[in-house]
């Protein structure tokens, strides 16, 4: 069941009803994509910020962390946050607010960038369409490996220590204690909780939904008007190139996996590499325009180029590793 068909059924009928662009034409798949995502990761943005305003206030989150950073955990916090990731249906964009979550609640950044990582990376295409499609083998390695890049990465973040390059306004919240002392040591009714709850989720949404808006914008436009055989054009060379120009070509675009997943079958079958064919999906689904343009928002440029080299250089690898073994 897709939870968010509402939403395309909206912007099916803006689209092609309201403003009456024509179906499938260049203009009307930018003019749709635009309309589906604001939004979509508008009310994703809107819900994840209350309910993390929610969990700030009620869950301790000063102990969640201090446990995942004074005790050794052997990379299992890594491999929960990957595994989180996983079950989460969220695009590259989608999953953003939650990671705005965590590194305002304290988690550990490389704990958060192996959620962010693995979110749009191994999500449900790769679970469900991938054994009907590509079969089981495939399926179990393309997931392994996507975890891997995920736990990896979030490790290698950490190791770097690139705390300093959070853009720490953005993630001040008062604890419950601050809250209640100002409320002369006592509790606040059920009614002014939900009214501090919607203002602290409000305050993250309203600094973050402009990115948002332009991000997509360029997101949209790449999506409506680059022609599917620009890209065979130059994925269908069997050289060792092929791969590094797949994750680049699939870079700037943005899709969610379900949508690029018929791209990425068409190429396969014009004799596209599978490797190849899967540094192009997930460069789309992992790294895109709009998740740079929102993602500059919370971070400075050197945590973003740092978080995007890794995240490139292991989708190459996965690119290399199906290309040699298939």
């Amino acid at each position: 069941m897709d939870i968010f068909k509402p939403i395309q059924f909206f912007a099916d009928i803006v689209t092609y009803q309201w403003i009456r662009i024509i179906p499938h034409s260049y203009w009307g798949d930018t003019v749709n994509f635009f309309i589906y995502d604001v939004i979509k990761i508008g009310l994703l943005l809107v819900v994840i910020n209350y309910v993390m305003a929610i969990t700030r206030y009620y869950f301790p989150m000063e102990k969640v962390r201090d446990i995942l950073i004074k005790r050794r955990w052997f990379g299992l916090d890594y491999l929960f946050a990957a595994f989180l990731g996983v079950i989460t249906p969220f695009c590259s964009c989608s999953s953003i607010p939650l990671f705005i979550g965590f590194v305002g609640a304290g988690i550990p950044l490389g704990v958060t960038f192996a959620f962010l990582i693995s979110s749009p990376l191994v999500n449900e295409s790769s679970l469900y369409l991938f054994p009907a499609m590509f079969g089981m083998k495939v399926t179990v390695i393309y997931n392994m490996v996507g975890i891997l890049v995920a736990i990896i990465g979030g490790m290698l973040i950490q190791r770097l220590k690139l705390e300093k390059y959070v853009i720490q306004e953005l993630l001040k919240f008062k604890s419950r204690q601050q809250v209640e002392a100002e409320n002369k040591g006592n509790a606040l009714p059920f009614k002014e909780l939900v009214k501090y709850f919607w203002k602290v989720g409000m305050t993250i949404t309203g600094s973050v939904f402009p990115y948002i808006v332009l991000g997509v914008s360029i997101g949209a436009l790449i999506h409506g008007f680059v022609p599917a055989s620009f890209v065979e054009k130059y994925l269908s060379m069997k050289t060792w190139w092929t791969v590094p120009v797949a994750t680049l070509l699939g870079s700037p675009l943005y899709a969610n996996s379900v949508s690029v997943i018929p791209v990425m079958e068409a190429l396969v079958g014009k004799g596209v590499p599978l490797g190849t064919a899967f540094a192009f999906m997930t460069a789309i689904v992992t790294v895109s325009i709009p998740e740079i343009m929102i993602l500059k928002k919370v971070m400075r440029w050197q945590l973003l180029a740092i978080f995007y080299s890794i995240t490139i250089v292991g989708i190459m690898i996965m690119g290399y590793i199906f290309n040699a073994i298939l």
